[in-house]
């Protein structure tokens, strides 16, 4: 038989399509021929070769066991015999990828309002198709977009987002899934905040805190001042009369006198904290912590020489009330002759010959409050029996005040006035506010208010006030009416300011505190200094919390100033503290700084001043007296000043001589001594601390001590002790002062017949500076008959005469900044 290999095969190969990974199957019968021909593959021209573990070749069929991206390509099947090959037409193989996911989404965690990106990027051929499902329901409809064909972004996340998402990719060869968790944290914020209560001993209580959040915050409340802190769920033994539901709500059962204050409800989760308090007020024990109120006070009045005279003192506050009385400023003593104080605080006076000023002043637990009266001595026996002290006369107390609008810095009350009038027509209102965060007494917030409806001003956010009004009459002034209910001024919330509390939160979270190392000042006190990394307008000011360790922290709060500083005073001596910081914007907070130690050095108060020596001026009464520094070593912070005492054994005290000299002056001159008297000298440095040790008295005689002769003086330095004699001077003042009391006696009595004067007395202690929230400028109300604060830095008593009064009002008036004013 003849060899041949014909053209046309017998099967050629056809194409295949296959996913990566699967096995490929390419089959070939080739053409008949004589011997019979083998069959062998080409791809892409190249010969396959078997090396490849994953591809065989049996009979006719070429077979990949798990194809390759590599594999494919065009395969021609070659049968070949004696006589030649022939090649068969290609078939091509494809080779296609199922989708793989290079980039799959992960859990995600964020606070609410903020922008997710879930990623998931996708290899695959042909390209796969992306689609994004949320297994509890539909997408956010109208924040969501899907980025790149394929990452999904979710905007301005809300609580209700949460849940997982899922993306899909399919391709034509195979699919794929992968999933991811969202969870959105919503800062806690108060829902319903507790209200403040007034409630009478025994009974309970229910303050309700309901919070908002996610993941639901963490409760708990706490008496302001007091360290327990009381959650849900608490056993009876541990919070006694106090319990607090699962829901937040805090019950307090058989409420005591005691318990009044304020109470915090704090709400924390990871998502941020904030807290909120309101006041309980107990009647039954102190009214709610309310300082005295003074009914009635002395009123002026003027009586002849040698009569009695009654300054009254009428009070509200029970039997706990302690009276005392001052005049001109000073503290009178019980046992002085001529002066009786009764029971009922009443002062009598009997055989009067001293015209001043009287204040009478209330005290208790709860503060103090004070009012003044002129008492006038007329020498010419012509008494005015004061028509003010005949309490008939004066307005009965109006009715009690209603608050009917409350804003961040202003109350607005109304009230009713009494039927009874006195014995002339009211003719205004004064409005007095006491708070217990703001001060110990009962201030005047406002006077002249013609209206039963007035609107005070100036009043601190977020703070409980108490309100009496008192009406005027030209006698004086009513009693006053009872007490308002108590009403808490908006706190200027950032709520209230159109502020975004989450938007708050996440820039406070944002600020990073740094304490610097403390500076010692003094044993008692310190200065706090730190540096802010990231800065927000969301800063109002710093907290400072401070304690002894293992004990409870107390706070200072610092206005967010430029210079990043506090003084921490009141400290204990030779104590370790531990001091952080936090930054806080109204109720919300930011993170705490590291902690930093701060220890007080021991109380060394500084030494005696050395080389003390004193010399005696030829043919004088005057002697140098002359000192050194104390030791280096020993001074315990600058010498500010030494004061110096010269003693005489046997002289009147007010023959005593001491002074005061500045630190950087070492030596004074000292005038004036009497002879023949054996006088001792010491000194004593100042430092911030205190007066030092003095220097030995009398140790080397004639260095410390000495006496004058008399023959030592001139003629001239003696007349000069005459006159420098306290009886002479005083002889001169009293004869000046009868000439001016008669003068002014024969003034007033003509000004008197031109016109009678109608009195009325002002009640209490004025504004102190800090009880209204701004500067007293603005108020027109202050403008003609209060003193200002600025006025009067010095210690001592001013006498203010204002010219711009109304002439029919009249005012006595001593206020916490020990003015006496007195406008006629």
């Amino acid at each position: 038989s003849h060899m041949f290999l014909r053209d046309d095969f017998r099967q050629a190969p056809s194409d295949v399509v296959v996913a990566a990974g699967e096995p490929a199957v390419l089959e070939c019968i080739p053409p008949r021929g004589h011997p019979e021909p083998t069959v062998s593959w080409k791809r892409n021209n190249a010969r396959v070769s078997t090396k490849d573990d994953r591809i065989s070749m049996r009979g006719g069929k070429l077979m990949i066991s798990h194809t390759r991206k590599s594999d494919a390509g065009m395969y021609v099947c070659v049968g070949t015999n004696m006589v030649g090959e022939r090649d068969s037409d290609p078939a091509e193989l494809v080779v296609y990828e199922r989708p793989v996911l290079v980039r799959r989404p992960v859990n995600q965690v964020v606070m609410e309002e903020e922008t997710v990106d879930f990623l998931c990027e996708v290899h695959g051929d042909p390209p796969p198709t992306v689609r994004w499902r949320r297994e509890e329901g539909e997408l956010p409809r109208g924040r969501f977009e899907i980025r790149n064909g394929n990452s999904l972004r979710l905007f301005r996340v809300k609580e209700q987002d949460e849940g997982t998402y899922t993306c899909t990719s399919e391709n034509s060869v195979g699919k794929t899934e992968a999933s991811a968790m969202l969870q959105v944290h919503v800062p806690p914020q108060i829902a319903t905040k507790p209200r403040d209560q007034i409630a009478t001993q025994g009974r309970s209580i229910t303050f309700q805190c309901g919070t908002t959040g996610n993941p639901p915050p963490a409760i708990f409340w706490q008496k302001e001042g007091s360290q327990m802190l009381l959650f849900p769920g608490q056993p009876p033994s541990q919070s006694g009369r106090y319990s607090v539901s699962m829901s937040g709500e805090l019950t307090i059962t058989d409420v005591h006198p005691e318990d009044s204050g304020f109470y915090i409800c704090q709400a924390i989760s990871v998502a941020g904290s904030v807290l909120t308090k309101a006041l309980l007020e107990v009647e039954g024990g102190p009214s709610g912590r309310v300082p005295p109120i003074i009914r009635q006070g002395p009123a002026n009045q003027t009586v002849s020489r040698g009569a009695t005279a009654q300054l009254h003192c009428r009070v509200i506050g029970g039997t706990s009330v302690k009276i005392s009385w001052e005049k001109d400023g000073d503290t009178i003593q019980g046992n002085k002759p001529r002066l009786t104080l009764m029971e009922n605080g009443t002062l009598q006076i009997t055989d009067d010959t001293d015209s001043g000023m009287y204040t009478c002043v209330v005290s208790s637990t709860t503060g103090e409050s004070s009012w003044s009266g002129m008492l006038t001595v007329r020498e010419d026996g012509a008494s005015s029996v004061s028509r003010v002290s005949e309490f008939i006369q004066l307005p009965g107390p109006p009715q009690k005040p209603v608050v009917t609008e409350v804003t961040k810095n202003t109350v607005t009350l109304t009230w009713q006035s009494n039927p009874h009038e006195g014995g002339a027509a009211v003719t205004s209102y004064i409005i007095e506010a006491f708070s217990q965060s703001v001060g110990s007494t009962w201030q005047t917030v406002a006077d002249h208010v013609k209206h039963e409806r007035h609107t005070v001003v100036g009043l601190f956010p977020n703070t409980v006030y108490l309100f009496i009004v008192r009406a005027v009459n030209s006698y004086g002034l009513s009693d006053p009416s009872p007490i308002s209910e108590p009403v808490r001024t908006q706190d200027g919330s950032p709520t209230e300011q159109g502020v975004d509390h989450r938007q708050v939160q996440r820039e406070l979270g944002e600020v990073s505190v740094y304490l610097q190392k403390p500076v010692v000042l003094s044993p008692t006190s310190a200065r706090i200094s730190w540096t802010v990394a990231r800065q927000s307008r969301y800063v109002q000011g710093y907290r400072v919390f401070y304690r002894t360790i293992g004990n409870s922290w107390l706070v200072q709060d610092v206005e967010a100033t430029s210079d990043y500083s506090s003084i921490l005073v009141d400290l204990h001596s030779n104590t370790e503290y531990e001091v952080k910081i936090r930054p806080y914007f109204n109720e919300l907070q930011g993170h705490d700084s590291l902690m930093v130690l701060l220890r007080t050095p021991e109380e060394v108060l500084s030494a005696p001043p050395q080389a003390v020596s004193v010399v005696q001026l030829t043919n004088s009464s005057s002697i140098s007296v002359s000192w050194e520094p104390p030791p280096h070593n020993t001074q315990s912070g600058i010498i500010r000043e030494y004061k110096v005492w010269c003693l005489g054994s046997g002289v009147e005290q007010e023959n005593q001589i001491n002074r005061t000299v500045d630190g950087a002056v070492l030596s004074i001159l000292l005038t004036g001594l009497l002879p023949d008297v054996r006088y001792t000298i010491a000194v004593a440095a100042v430092t911030s601390l205190g007066v030092g040790a003095q220097s030995p008295p009398g140790t080397r005689r004639g260095t410390n001590s000495l006496v004058l002769k008399s023959s030592d003086l001139s003629i001239a330095e003696q007349i000069a002790n005459v006159i420098r004699q306290p009886a002479f001077i005083a002889g001169l003042g009293v004869a000046a002062w009868l000439v001016l009391m008669g003068f002014s006696g024969w003034l007033y009595c003509r000004h008197r017949r031109r016109k009678q004067l109608g009195h009325y007395t002002t009640f209490t202690s004025l504004l102190r500076p800090g009880l209204l929230g701004s500067n007293m400028g603005n108020y027109p109300w202050l403008a003609d008959s209060w003193p200002t604060p600025n006025l009067a830095h010095s210690k001592d008593s001013v006498n203010c005469c204002s010219g711009k009064l109304d002439s029919e009002r009249y005012y006595n008036c001593k206020s916490s900044l020990n003015f006496e004013c007195l406008a006629q």
